[in-house]
C-alpha cells in the first residue's frame, strides 16, 4: 500500500505531470483555431493531434530548440537532488544534453521528441480531465445534486456510498501520471541524450580534469615536501651546531624556502578555486640556483655544473625540469641527509639532461632511495613520461642517481 501511495509524496511526480501538460498546449492552441474546442468529436481530436506535427518538425530544425527542450527536461523531468526520484538512483540530469543541435541526426531526434511530447501531453491532459470529471460526478452523486461534469464513465444513481469512491479517481490518476512521467523521462534520456561527439567531448574534458588534478598533486608534493624537508634538516643542523651565526643562516634559509612554498600553495589554490585572478608564474630552471642555495644552506655540499643556455629551454620543459630537480634534491636531503651532491644540467639543440648523484647511505637501505618506489621518484618518472622523456632512478656504482632526459621539441 505504501508503495502505491509513494508517488503522492514525490516532487518529481508533479513536475513531470506539469511537463506533460505543457506539451499539450500547442495542440490546444491549434485546435482553438481549427477545428475548434466546442464539443469536438473523435475526428476533430485526431486533427488536433496531427495539425501541429509539421510545425514541430520545422521547429526541430532550429538548433536552439534542442537546447530549450533539454533545459526543460532537466528542470522538470529530473528536478534535482531535493526531489525523491522514483528509481532511487538520484537525479540523472547529466543524461540530457543542453547543447544545440549539431547535426541532422540531432535535429531528427529532436523532432521525434517534440511529436512524442505533444501526443503524450494530449493523452495525459485527456486522462486528467476524465478522472477529475469522474471525481466531481462522484461528489455530486454523494450529495444528491445534479451531475455537472461529464466523463466517459457514467455514475448511476445517488447515495452516500459514493463518498467512499471519491478518492479513487485522483489516486489512480496520480499513479497513471507517475508511470507516464517515468516513461517520458526514459524517452528523454534516449532522444535528448548527448550525441557521440558530445560524449567524446565530455570524456576528454574529464580526462583533462584528472590530469590537471594529478599535476596539481605533484606540484604540492614537490613544493611543500621540499620546503618541509629543508626546514627539518636546517632546524636539526642548527640545534646540533649550537652556533648563533649558523642558526641565523638556517633561519634565513627556512624563511626563504617557506615563502617560496607559500607562493606555490597560493598559486595552486587559485587554480583549484577557478578564480579569474591569474595564477602566479611557475618557477623554471633559470631559477635553479634558488634550489641549489637552499640545499647548501641545509648543510649539504652541492657541486653544480650547467652546460648550455637554460633560457632557451621551452617553458613546459623548463618548469617540469625545475620540479624534477627540486624533488631529486629533496629526496637526497630526506633520505641521506647533508651528503655531497653532484648536479649536472646539460642543454643542447634537442634535449635537456638532468643528473643528480649522491652517496648511498651507509648500513641498512633507506626507503626512498633503496627501492626507488617513493611517491617523489614516481612523480619524477611521471613528469618525464608526460613530456615524452625518460627517467632512471636507482643505485649506480655506489651512488644514488637520478638521470632524466627530456626532449625540447
Amino acid at each position: 500500500m505504501s508503495r502505491f501511495l509513494a508517488p503522492l509524496t514525490r516532487a518529481v511526480t508533479y513536475t513531470r505531470w506539469l511537463h506533460l501538460l505543457v506539451g499539450a498546449i500547442i495542440a490546444l492552441v491549434c485546435g482553438s483555431v481549427y477545428p475548434g474546442l466546442t464539443r469536438p468529436g473523435y475526428g476533430q481530436w485526431a486533427l488536433m493531434l496531427l495539425i501541429p506535427v509539421p510545425l514541430l518538425m520545422a521547429a526541430a530544425v532550429i538548433p536552439v530548440v534542442r537546447r530549450a527542450e533539454g533545459l526543460q527536461a532537466r528542470l522538470m523531468l529530473f528536478p534535482g537532488a531535493h526531489a525523491r526520484v522514483e528509481d532511487g538512483s538520484g537525479p540523472r540530469e547529466a543524461g540530457v544534453s543542453v547543447a544545440p543541435s549539431a547535426s541532422w541526426r540531432d535535429r531528427g531526434r529532436t523532432a521525434v521528441w517534440l511529436v512524442l511530447r505533444l501526443w503524450a501531453g494530449c493523452a495525459v491532459a485527456f486522462v486528467t480531465g476524465q478522472f477529475m470529471a469522474l471525481a466531481l460526478e462522484l461528489v455530486d452523486a454523494t450529495s444528491g445534486g445534479p451531475a455537472e461534469a461529464e466523463s466517459l464513465i457514467p455514475v448511476p444513481g445517488h447515495g452516500w456510498a459514493y463518498a467512499l469512491l471519491v478518492p479513487v479517481p485522483p489516486l489512480v490518476l496520480v499513479g497513471v501520471v507517475a508511470l507516464a512521467g517515468r516513461l517520458m523521462a526514459s524517452a528523454a534520456l534516449g532522444l535528448l541524450g548527448p550525441s557521440a561527439a558530445e560524449r567524446l567531448a565530455t570524456l576528454e574534458e574529464r580526462t583533462e580534469q584528472l590530469l590537471e588534478r594529478n599535476r596539481i598533486a605533484r606540484e604540492l608534493h614537490d613544493s611543500i615536501g621540499h620546503a618541509l624537508t629543508v626546514a627539518v634538516v636546517q632546524a636539526g643542523a642548527a640545534r646540533a651546531a649550537a652556533d648563533p651565526a649558523f642558526t641565523d643562516r638556517a633561519l634565513d634559509a627556512i624563511e626563504e624556502t617557506g615563502r617560496t612554498a607559500l607562493e606555490d600553495l597560493e598559486r595552486v589554490l587559485l587554480v583549484l578555486r577557478e578564480s579569474e585572478q591569474p595564477a602566479s608564474r611557475r618557477p623554471t630552471l633559470t631559477e635553479a640556483d634558488r634550489l641549489l642555495d637552499s640545499a647548501r644552506a641545509s648543510g649539504a655540499e652541492v657541486d653544480a655544473e650547467v652546460l648550455g643556455a637554460l633560457d632557451t629551454v621551452p617553458g613546459p620543459v623548463s618548469r617540469e625540469g625545475y620540479r624534477i630537480l627540486q624533488e631529486a634534491l629533496t629526496n637526497v636531503l630526506r633520505h641521506s641527509g647533508t651528503v655531497p651532491i653532484r648536479v649536472a644540467v646539460t642543454v643542447d639543440d634537442a634535449r635537456l639532461w638532468l643528473d643528480v648523484r649522491n652517496p648511498l647511505p651507509v648500513g641498512a637501505p633507506v626507503n626512498g632511495q633503496s627501492s626507488g618506489t617513493g611517491s617523489g621518484l614516481r612523480g619524477i618518472r611521471e613528469r618525464a613520461a608526460l613530456l615524452g622523456g625518460r627517467a632512471r632512478t636507482g643505485p649506480d656504482e655506489g651512488q644514488w642517481r637520478v638521470h632524466v632526459e627530456l626532449p625540447l621539441g
